[in-house]
């Protein structure tokens, strides 16, 4: 049992030595200056046994003594944000079945102060056992936390007006595609508004559709979803409610913005 247990390792340590060699004569992988780039990563799939770029390590807060001796699968798997486990499983599962040709995701994990940084992880597998079970996956990770905040800002940039705060038209739009249940829709229009605009200047003018949005935002409900179609007009949708109740939260927000 001793002799067996002694060769497996033995068998395990040649893979990974095999593999380091052979990342060595790709260097280019990790040299080359990519943004976010945390180098490659090597899993042995029997031994649970992970190899990686310490940096994948230490960019989520550690220091190398915290790093173990025997880095497993788990180690990343544990850090995990909760709605990102799954899918991520789901992706080396269907990879490590052959039904994906490589195992691609992004997923949060988490940082050693808690809070979670973005990484995009691509690998396959590289080594199979004479019946076509993997033996061994190599990667590279990157992070990419910066490009995921860039794209939220953008993101609220385009699903918010920018003067009044509100949804633009366009999330307003695809809220209304998306929904399922029953909804209305109230559309609001500001009366004589060109005539503010000519006698006290668009800035007064900005101001006013401002204070409409505030009015607006104040009396709607908060499954509402309230936004600027365009110019002085307004969209609320209203959520949940009956042609009674939608009628009359309608003249509470016209009379909001009537006072």
């Amino acid at each position: 049992m001793v002799i067996a247990d002694c060769k497996t390792q033995l068998e395990t340590a040649e893979r990974l030595i095999q593999s380091l060699t052979e990342q060595k004569n790709r260097e280019e992988l990790i040299d080359l200056p990519w943004a976010g780039n945390l180098g490659t990563w090597i899993w042995d799939v029997p031994s649970n046994r992970v190899v990686c770029n310490n940096q994948k390590v230490l960019n989520l807060g550690y220091s190398l003594d915290e790093i173990p001796d025997s880095l497993g699968y788990e180690f990343f798997t544990d850090l995990l944000f909760p709605g990102d486990y799954e899918p991520v499983m789901e992706q080396m599962r269907r990879h490590l079945r052959g039904i994906d040709p490589v195992y691609e995701v992004q997923y949060r994990i988490r940082h050693k102060n808690g809070h979670y940084r973005w990484y995009y992880d691509r690998g396959r597998i590289t080594k199979r056992d004479e019946q076509g079970k993997p033996l061994q996956l190599v990667g590279i990770v990157f992070d990419i936390t910066e490009q995921k905040e860039m794209e939220e800002q953008l993101k609220q940039m385009v699903d918010h007006d920018a003067l009044t705060g509100m949804l633009s038209r366009r999330a307003l739009f695809a809220h209304l595609e998306q929904s399922a249940s029953p909804f209305w829709v109230l559309m609001l229009d500001i009366d004589h508004f060109k005539q503010v605009n000519d006698t006290y200047g668009h800035t007064a003018g900005d101001t006013v559709l401002v204070e409409v949005a505030q009015r607006i935002r104040q009396t709607s409900g908060n499954e509402d979803y309230c936004g600027r179609y365009g110019g002085e007009e307004f969209l609320v949708i209203l959520s949940n409610r009956s042609a009674e109740d939608a009628l009359k939260a309608a003249n509470q927000i016209r009379r909001a913005i009537a006072d």
